[in-house]
């Protein structure tokens, strides 16, 4: 039986700004329901290869395939759910949770089309999976910071996506907001077979359930295979002298 066609194959991208080379010959695949997290120091060109793959930067070399075709012809973009690196909220913002999260499905209804039933129901199973349910009526700009990422992930799974797509969600949030931002993503890639892509270069919080690991270092992928075979050379994805943060800075 043949694998199924990756939901997001990236072959051969280079990306530069100016005479720096940001990207150089990247290429990753992220399967239906696989839990692939993609880590690297800063400025090891992260952030830069999501928003190509994602449509959002148009790469200089080398070609994107998503969900089968360009990002920039994919129609059904609902099928993507992307949560950007510290998304910004406007201190007066006056929308509740509820309100945030319910924008979220959008994208799949169309701007033009009222708010229907199937809608609602998608909001109230995405409040859940980040425990904000009891919080929906508060104005996001009351929640901690964590919280509000908790928010901007369930506005993202409003959506019902085959692919999320997360750029570093955890930094700086509390260890509470840690644990239940990984509940959340576990039950939708096991459960409910979400495609997950989570960028980060803290991965304590998810170590246990990620299915495969892309190590970027100066642009260019240095390691793409399961947690098992990056412990079996001494690197740990937990929180001590020897953990992943460390030996992307200095590796051995």
């Amino acid at each position: 039986m043949s694998a199924p066609a990756p939901l997001l194959a990236v072959d051969g991208v280079a990306f530069s700004y100016g005479r720096h080379h940001v990207l150089d010959g990247v290429s990753m695949r992220v399967a239906p329901g696989e839990f692939v997290a993609l880590a690297g120091s800063n400025g090891s060109g992260k952030s830069t290869l999501v928003r190509v793959a994602l449509g959002l930067t148009e790469p200089q070399a080398g070609e994107v395939r998503l969900f089968g075709e360009s990002p920039a012809h994919l129609k059904d973009r609902w099928r993507v759910g992307y949560v950007p690196q510290r998304p910004m909220v406007v201190d007066q913002l006056p929308a509740t949770v509820e309100e945030v999260v319910s924008s979220g499905c959008v994208a799949r209804r169309g701007w033009m089309r009222r708010p229907r039933r199937e809608d609602a129901g998608r909001v109230e199973r995405a409040l859940e999976v980040v425990a904000l349910t009891e919080l929906r009526r508060t104005p996001i700009v009351e929640l901690s910071g964590g919280q509000q990422q908790r928010a901007f992930i369930a506005r993202a799974l409003a959506s019902e996506p085959e692919l999320l797509v997360l750029d570093e969600p955890i930094a700086g949030v509390d260890a509470d907001s840690q644990a239940r931002f990984r509940d959340a993503l576990v039950t939708r890639c096991h459960q409910d077979g979400v495609a997950v892509l989570l960028v980060s270069h803290e991965l304590g919080a998810v170590a246990d359930d990620i299915d495969r690991i892309i190590l970027l270092r100066g642009g260019t992928v240095v390691f793409d295979g399961p947690p098992a075979d990056l412990t079996a050379e001494g690197v740990s994805l937990g929180v001590h002298h020897h953990d992943l943060p460390m030996w992307l800075e200095h590796p051995r």
